[in-house]
């Protein structure tokens, strides 16, 4: 039983988080969470509401009227939109470039989606001919992709794949929550039906809230869902059979009802997540869409250079990296676990390690929303350089920094 006399205040340790997400929140945010709340139906509460939708549709760059959030972390967003759009029996083809397209296979099988796959190596992404390739052999409803995999640090290029999923009636969602902010995403421009993304990284705020969108042609395909009686929604097939959404809490049709003018009950809006996401847009249109891509690029090729300088490789196709995560090959010589502990435990720094194929083999290093700045990079690059020379890795010392310090000058030139 834990023993109340001993309880104290959470405080937590200082910490720079350079990982692959969650990293250190803007302060700006944790202001505005900090803020007192209101009734979920107050007027100024429901302004706020339709203040964030309207800021987000900045943020994805649409005019999608359903631009919102849904309520829970960033895989709650993937969630509602795979449960409310995906029928069972619907075919759906992923890309799988990453961990991450194994999860939306995974949530999509949960919705009873006949699945379909396509697999590059990881550290690889695919062209559009190899996606439209399958999409004509395999003919799916829904193209399930992710733009940012953090698990291979890769990007998947997306502006030629809106054109080929209209061509072939097939509705296109992305997984955006590791890249959304860093690196360019046009909703609109794109032919995107659907967008999730999480606070957690390039938006500089706290995993719990899913910033969405949702394009008029998505919208339908969830609107078509009918409410039967005790409100459970469903979809009618020719043969006079029903079948169940099984999930009320992540019903988009549902949740649009929420947002909307009608207000219709679903659920309490989570208050000091909704100040938080509002903060974060606020934050990140003040500094431009534009700028702060560049801000990301510019951080990420300064680490990426401060990397090289250093004598270290990069994991994957350069080509095709994140902005705001590199993938750092572990040298053989040194214990990448305990090089990670001796830069939390020494500098307070945390950086990421990795999973499946690429467990044990490549650290994951972030340069994301508020830690996508000059003196995060540089304490990284001094720390993680001290720590592989006191283990036996010789590096030239302070080649990393200078490396570092020529992006950053070049850039002013």
């Amino acid at each position: 039983m834990f023993d109340l006399s001993h309880s104290s205040q959470i405080n937590p340790p200082q910490r720079l988080l350079m990982g692959p997400g969650p990293i250190n929140a803007d302060p700006r945010v944790l202001r505005a969470m900090a803020s007192q709340l209101i009734g979920q139906y107050d007027p100024v509460m429901t302004g706020y509401m339709n203040e964030v939708m309207a800021l987000y549709r900045g943020v994805f760059r649409t005019e999608n009227r359903w631009t919102m959030l849904v309520d829970g972390t960033s895989r709650a967003g993937i969630e509602a939109i795979l449960v409310s759009a995906i029928r069972p029996g619907d075919r759906v083809l992923v890309p799988v470039f990453g961990r991450f397209g194994h999860l939306l296979c995974e949530i999509a099988r949960r919705c009873r989606a006949e699945v379909h796959t396509i697999e590059v190596p990881w550290g690889e992404v695919f062209t559009p001919d190899q996606i439209e390739e399958a999409i004509k052999r395999v003919k799916p409803r829904l193209l399930l992709t992710v733009q940012g995999d953090t698990s291979t640090t890769m990007l998947q290029p997306l502006d030629k794949l809106g054109e080929i999923c209209r061509r072939h009636d097939v509705l296109f969602y992305t997984d955006a929550t590791a890249s959304l902010g860093g690196n360019a995403l046009e909703s609109d421009a794109w032919g995107l039906d659907a967008v999730s993304a999480g606070l957690q990284k390039c938006l500089g705020g706290p995993s719990g809230s899913a910033p969405v969108t949702l394009s008029p042609r998505m919208e339908a395909a969830i609107r078509a869902r009918r409410c039967v009686e005790q409100g459970i929604r469903t979809e009618a097939h020719e043969d006079g059979s029903e079948e169940m959404i099984y999930s009320n809490y992540f019903d988009l049709g549902m949740v649009m009802d929420y947002w909307g003018p009608e207000r219709l009950n679903h659920h309490t809006e989570a208050t000091s997540m909704l100040f938080a996401a509002r903060e974060c847009a606020r934050i990140m249109l003040e500094e431009g869409m534009d700028n702060l891509i560049a801000r990301h690029e510019l951080h990420g090729r300064a680490l990426l250079a401060g990397i090289q300088g250093m004598g270290l490789g990069v994991f994957g196709d350069i080509r095709h990296k994140m902005n705001n995560v590199l993938g750092v090959v572990i040298p053989p010589e040194v214990h990448g676990e305990e090089v990670r502990q001796r830069l939390l435990n020494d500098f307070h720094i945390e950086i990421g390690t990795s999973f499946g194929p690429l467990q044990g083999k490549i650290w994951r290093i972030g340069t994301m929303g508020y830690n996508a700045r000059k003196d995060c990079v540089l304490q990284t690059l001094t720390a993680l350089e001290a720590v592989l020379n006191r283990l036996g890795f010789r590096t030239v010392q302070g080649a990393a920094m200078q490396a570092a310090w020529d992006v950053y000058e070049g850039a002013r030139a």
